[in-house]
């Protein structure tokens, strides 16, 4: 804020830089930082099955998720939510993985693994009813589906996942039957 002009200054509201200090006279290097408050997290983030991944805004992808409501195929039996609940969960797991927000091509990327886009084989569409049954209630359901798919598989292009689909759905199935 400025100062009126016929306001005299004193020399202890000048800002204390460099400039400022005396001849010979320098300011301590500062002190370095800890994290040693209470709710501060010792080393990194933890890693691990059932932890999830955490993210910038991850609960956007919630969002996005209800805006590709009406291009979910779903199978017989197969309740919207629940596929809602896994599609959003993957989709934040990709996101979080490059560390940005969710887009919609993360909703895509989880639609295309899950076989939500359509034309997926009965077998697989089968095991997947009983596999997200009751996924919009259950956190351990919805985690340990995610956790069955492979980071390096989640991060790849829809352009890339598309010729390999079924080797990449067999792959999440075997995984999530053998957890």
């Amino acid at each position: 804020m400025s100062v009126d002009p016929f306001v005299h200054t004193r020399i202890e509201d000048v800002p204390r830089q460099e400039q400022n200090l005396a001849p010979g006279v320098h300011r301590p290097p500062a002190r370095p930082w800890f994290a040693d408050r209470p709710g501060d997290l010792r080393g990194r983030q933890p890693e691990g099955p059932m932890l999830g991944a955490p993210g910038p805004n991850i609960g956007y992808a919630l969002s996005l998720v209800a805006r590709a409501r009406d291009r979910i195929a779903l199978a017989p039996y197969e309740h919207g939510a629940d596929a809602e609940a896994v599609i959003g969960e993957l989709a934040m797991k990709r996101a979080a993985s490059f560390g940005r927000a969710p887009v919609i091509t993360d909703v895509d990327v989880a639609m295309l693994l899950l076989g939500y886009q359509g034309g997926i084989d009965p077998e697989d569409a089968k095991w997947r009813v009983g596999a997200v049954e009751g996924a919009h209630e259950s956190y351990s359901r919805r985690r340990a589906l995610c956790d069955a798919v492979d980071i390096d598989v989640l991060r790849m292009a829809p352009s890339a996942i598309v010729p390999q689909v079924t080797e990449l759905r067999a792959a999440v199935r075997a995984t999530a039957t053998s957890g």
